[in-house]
């Protein structure tokens, strides 16, 4: 198997389920986006749902690369955590299966495969435990914390500020100042739990 015709079905299906759904997308579309024949497509998945599976992976690989990329061990943790917390804003609106994962959209459409996306999930906080573990060891965190749960909830206020730039029903670029304002409040209420005493 190539590849480059790999990446190309993977890229082609991130992008149309990521603009359709993955109930309105279907594998002639994909395959259409590609430059493929369908059953080229069916090559590299077993199944539609397979394919939306690896799409969304891909992404989530893709958009933790990106961030741990930024976690530089000679810069403090603290300032690194609020340049990612920007950037990740910035890379969900681009990557609408990330948000959508990290939102538990697809455990109502796929509920079968909700202890994958779990998993997906889970892959989802890694270089937030990256960071917060650097924290430690600069001296710039408190030492006994849920080093975990802490990432969890630091995704979460990402996730939630997200939602609240939907709520707002401003377009994105109108939204994103109140949201970036709530974010940054709530940061520093966390940052302020973080740092040592």
């Amino acid at each position: 198997m190539d590849p480059l015709t790999q990446e190309k079905v993977l890229g082609s299906a991130a992008a149309c389920f990521g603009r359709g759904g993955y109930a309105k997308t279907s594998i002639d579309t994909i395959a259409e986006r590609a430059g493929v024949a369908k059953g080229t497509v069916y090559l590299y998945c077993k199944s539609k749902q397979d394919l939306f599976y690896q799409s969304v992976h891909r992404e989530l690989r893709q958009w933790v690369a990106d961030l741990s990329k930024q976690i530089d061990p000679r810069r403090r943790a603290d300032e690194l955590m609020m340049e990612m917390g920007a950037s990740d804003a910035a890379f969900m609106q681009k990557r609408p299966l990330v948000q959508d994962l990290l939102f538990g959209m697809f455990h109502g459409q796929l509920p079968e495969m909700a202890p994958q996306f779990e998993e997906l999930r889970e892959l989802g906080i890694k270089h937030v435990i990256e960071l917060i573990t650097l924290g430690i060891r600069q001296k710039i965190f408190d030492p006994d914390i849920d080093v975990e749960a802490t990432a969890r909830v630091l995704q979460d206020m990402q996730i939630a500020g997200t939602l609240l730039g939907r709520r707002t029903g401003l377009p994105t670029r109108e939204a994103m100042p109140e949201v970036r304002r709530q974010q940054l409040a709530a940061f520093r209420l966390v940052m302020n739990g973080l740092r040592v005493r």
